[in-house]
């Protein structure tokens, strides 16, 4: 049975503060289609960025979505690279190696030096990746 088309529009701050809430607006499942893997992803999304004010449970929730969007992605797309997946989450956001530089918080020639493969995307870049994109940081390193 295809999943049904959700639009999660609810702002972090009206989210639910507990699991139960936050599963009776979207249950985490393993994703079998590429409805429920925009339906993760959009709910992910609500909460990418606001790692510092989330209680326990929303950021449970929030890792288990990151994961099954994880999960899903490394069966749907075996064969991506960290830098593609970087090029892209910032052309999903509508960024560029100038907005990368920023979001990073170095220098502006890092962010071009990172795609084009001649700079590495380190840990500490990877877990500033994962928050803003709503990711695994796992998912920006080999």
């Amino acid at each position: 049975m295809k999943t049904p088309t959700r639009s999660i529009k609810i702002p972090f701050a009206d989210m639910p503060r507990d699991y139960a809430g936050l599963a009776a607006l979207l249950i985490p499942r393993p994703i079998h289609d590429e409805v429920a893997y925009k339906n993760t992803v959009e709910m992910a999304e609500v909460f990418a960025g606001f790692e510092d004010e989330m209680n326990s449970d929303q950021t449970d929730y929030f890792d288990i979505l990151c994961n099954l969007v994880a999960d899903y992605e490394a069966v749907e797309q075996p064969n991506v690279t960290p830098v593609e997946l970087l090029r892209h989450a910032l052309e999903e956001h509508g960024m560029n190696a100038s907005d990368l530089s920023r979001l990073l918080g170095v220098h502006r020639t890092l962010g071009p030096k990172i795609l084009s493969g001649e700079r590495a995307i380190t840990a500490e870049h990877a877990r500033a990746l994962g928050r803003h994109f709503g990711l695994p940081a796992g998912a920006f390193v080999e």
